[in-house]
């Protein structure tokens, strides 16, 4: 038996939400109490009623890029798939992670398609690196985000409709306040706000500030070691500004409580309290922090989080902030209750 057995539970295949609800809010909100155990059930709507005039709300607003490329090699006509992982600015040269049948060679031409399926943007091959990615070179002006703007297409993870898009996916795998381009997958906690329901929780005296974590592909990979111990965190770039540290920071010394959107924004937040020794201070810098049980809690008091993957490093983060027990005994309630999970899914509030 595995330690990662403590981390496993069986979900029905037809409660993996494929589709968002068309009202964000309306999705259902399961309420866990650390301190007493207690579980109960509201809808994200309610989330006024939960989070206290004082309390500070932590969003990340990293926006998704349309990372994922879609097209053929010119040469031999066969399907080609790729990944944006990164740009050199210098070069202009992307660092793309592909998948395709037989080997590229220097100097090869892929032809990307947009997402009406037309010939749209021509990707010349440079190299392989030692990490077996490839490098390419757009032949066509504009920055990265622009040109995967226009002929990328959202990088869905595969439990959702086997990773294809459809058109309305632009929208609905992204937050109302993402305004900085750069995750692959949509920090997913995030989804459920509207701008009315943000609007209201300002205006009843909730503080609502943003950090930024760029998630990366290893949000899609789960812990295939047999224990917490041989695992390693992938690395994603974050940022705790000062006006936000600082807004965070008056809150809590007046009694509020700093309530974290999300396992980015959690990542985020602990990453600075954590290179500070323990207290909330301006940061940014790559993070590969994994967050398990001992953990110390430092930079927040309460989080909404999505219901995630069996076996998963964000499943044990979440254990580590409710405890595992009572953490497992929510899923299972879940499952009981019809809550749909994942991305698009139903949440949970841990106070």
């Amino acid at each position: 038996m595995s330690e990662m057995d403590d981390y496993d539970f069986e979900l029905p295949r037809e409660q993996i939400a494929q589709h968002p609800l068309p009202n964000r809010t309306d999705a259902k909100l399961m309420l866990v109490d650390r301190k007493t155990g207690e579980i109960d059930h509201a809808h994200v709507r309610d989330l006024p009623d939960y989070i206290h005039p004082g309390d500070a709300l932590v969003l990340n607003n990293s926006r998704v890029v349309p990372a994922k490329l879609v097209g053929y090699r010119a040469q031999t006509r066969g399907r080609w798939q790729g990944l944006f992982l990164a740009a050199d600015q210098q070069t202009g040269v992307w660092e793309v992670l592909t998948k395709t049948r037989g080997t590229l060679v220097d100097g090869e031409l892929i032809i990307v398609q947009d997402r009406q399926g037309r010939d749209a943007l021509n990707l010349r091959c440079v190299m392989r690196t030692d990490q077996g990615h490839l490098l390419v070179k757009p032949e066509a002006a504009g920055s990265p985000v622009e040109l995967l703007e226009r002929f990328g297409r959202v990088p869905l993870p595969p439990y959702i409709r086997d990773g294809q898009m459809v058109d309305s996916d632009l929208k609905d795998y992204q937050t109302v306040f993402a305004n900085r381009p750069g995750s692959v997958a949509a920090p997913t906690a995030g989804l459920h706000f509207t701008e009315p329901l943000l609007r209201k929780l300002g205006e009843q005296g909730v503080a609502i500030s943003a950090v930024t974590l760029h998630v990366g592909i290893g949000t899609f990979r789960p812990i295939t070691a047999d224990t917490l111990d041989e695992h390693r965190m992938h690395s994603e770039w974050g940022e705790l500004a000062g006006a936000t540290c600082e807004a965070l920071t008056s809150a809590r010394a007046k009694g509020g409580r700093v309530l974290a959107v999300g396992s980015t924004s959690v990542r985020v937040l602990e990453s600075a309290a954590l290179a500070s020794g323990g207290r909330l201070a301006p940061w940014s810098g790559q993070t590969d922090l994994f967050i398990r049980p001992g953990h110390q809690f430092a930079g927040c008091d309460a989080i909404m989080t999505n219901f995630h993957l069996p076996r998963s490093s964000l499943l044990v983060m979440m254990s580590a902030f409710a405890s595992r027990d009572l953490l497992m005994k929510a899923y299972q309630e879940a499952v009981r209750n019809d809550y749909r999970f994942f991305s698009y899914g139903d949440a949970m509030l841990i106070y």
